[in-house]
């Protein structure tokens, strides 16, 4: 049973004494602590008898100690053992030194973050070289020894990452190419050369956007999910139980995620490849009046395989970097909840990034080769 906490005043011989009674918690003491301050105020030779008192926290101890200040005299405080400790603590508590917040930014500390920031990018590169290193060991396991790779985990992967993704590339990609081609229209109208449309989707889609999408769409759906799935086993030990049973994790987890997006990521391509041009053809037809015949055959007269190669030629790299960072990252999970967000978060950035700059790099190394 709680009780409110109280007070009373007795006389014995010379002194008052103030009796409290109750619980003195920070839910049952109340204002009680601010009527024994003003009944306090200006006394002295008063004892503060606390051994009748029920429970007491250090809301309660706080308040007791404020009363107390408020006398003119510090009264004697008579209390039980476990009271008397607590009332110490918080006594001390108020009388501590508040710690101090140094705020000091120099020079100093900034070239400190920016070496701790190089020497993490470099443990960075080089754990990723060690992570590459390792697959290619799995990988050419794999090829010596192919009743080993584990063939259902791989291809249930390349449905779940590659095949099912091919309504959201190819939806994308026709939108794209139909962009494309409104822009196309839209300026060279002015100039009266609607027709290099065509040649203007055509290399637009085959050589950038339909590998460049596809690759895009797979970084923020399959590199999470890899990051996210693996880092759950992390979490939960159960790649540590691998290790012990004698499995090694990237056999059984790396490898069929980077078979998968290697075995469906041209076939996404060639997906997005129909679907962009199948945008372009809606608009140029729509808007400028060009039939399917007359733009199929102006894609093969002034536009040719070429190019379709070359955006096809991306796409196998752009698979191993899109798996390879998305286990990776999944790999480096820790403990905790919030090391797999961060991770997940950081497979998804570094691999648009990634995207971003191979294919910024293969369309510098195809312009020197003319190609």
């Amino acid at each position: 049973m709680t009780s409110p906490a109280d007070f009373s005043f007795s006389q014995e011989g010379g002194a008052r004494t103030a009796l409290c009674t109750g619980d003195w918690t920070a839910i049952e003491m109340g204002r009680a602590n601010d009527r024994l301050a003003s009944a306090l105020e200006g006394a002295s030779d008063v004892v503060l008898d606390l051994r009748q008192i029920g429970r007491c926290d250090t809301a309660g101890a706080w308040g007791l100690l404020k009363a107390a200040d408020s006398a003119a005299k510090p009264p004697k405080l008579v209390a039980r053992p476990e009271v008397e400790r607590l009332l110490e603590l918080v006594e001390r508590a108020t009388k501590a030194e508040p710690t101090p917040v140094h705020r000091q930014r120099s020079f100093h500390q900034l070239f400190e973050r920016i070496g701790r920031g190089v020497i993490h990018l470099g443990l960075e590169v080089f754990d990723t070289m060690v992570f590459f290193g390792h697959l290619l060991v799995a990988t050419g396991r794999a090829i010596a020894n192919p009743r080993r790779v584990r063939w259902a985990a791989c291809f249930s992967l390349a449905e779940r990452a590659g095949l099912d993704a091919v309504p959201i590339v190819m939806v994308t990609t026709f939108f794209i190419g139909a962009v494309v081609g409104l822009l196309g229209a839209n300026m060279l109208t002015t100039f009266g050369a609607q027709v290099y449309v065509v040649e203007l989707i055509g290399v637009a889609v085959l050589r950038e956007f339909n590998v460049l999408i596809t690759a895009l769409l797979l970084a923020g759906r399959s590199a999470s999910s890899f990051a996210a799935e693996i880092g759950s086993m992390k979490m939960n030990q159960e790649i540590d139980a691998m290790r012990v049973l004698g499995v090694d994790p990237f056999d059984a987890l790396v490898f069929p995620r980077f078979f998968a997006l290697l075995f469906t990521i041209p076939l996404l391509v060639f997906a997005a490849t129909i679907a962009g041009l199948a945008g372009g053809l809606v608009v140029a037809w729509s808007q400028l009046g060009l039939g399917p015949v007359f733009f199929f055959q102006q894609l093969v007269d002034n536009v040719g395989p070429t190019h379709f190669w070359v955006g096809m030629s991306k796409a196998p790299v752009l698979a191993v970097i899109i798996a390879g960072i998305g286990c990776r990252q999944g790999m480096e999970v820790g403990g905790d909840v919030e090391s797999l967000g961060r991770r997940v978060t950081a497979a998804v950035v570094h691999a648009i990034f990634a995207t971003i700059l191979v294919d910024a790099v293969f369309a510098v190394i195809y312009m020197k080769l003319d190609i």
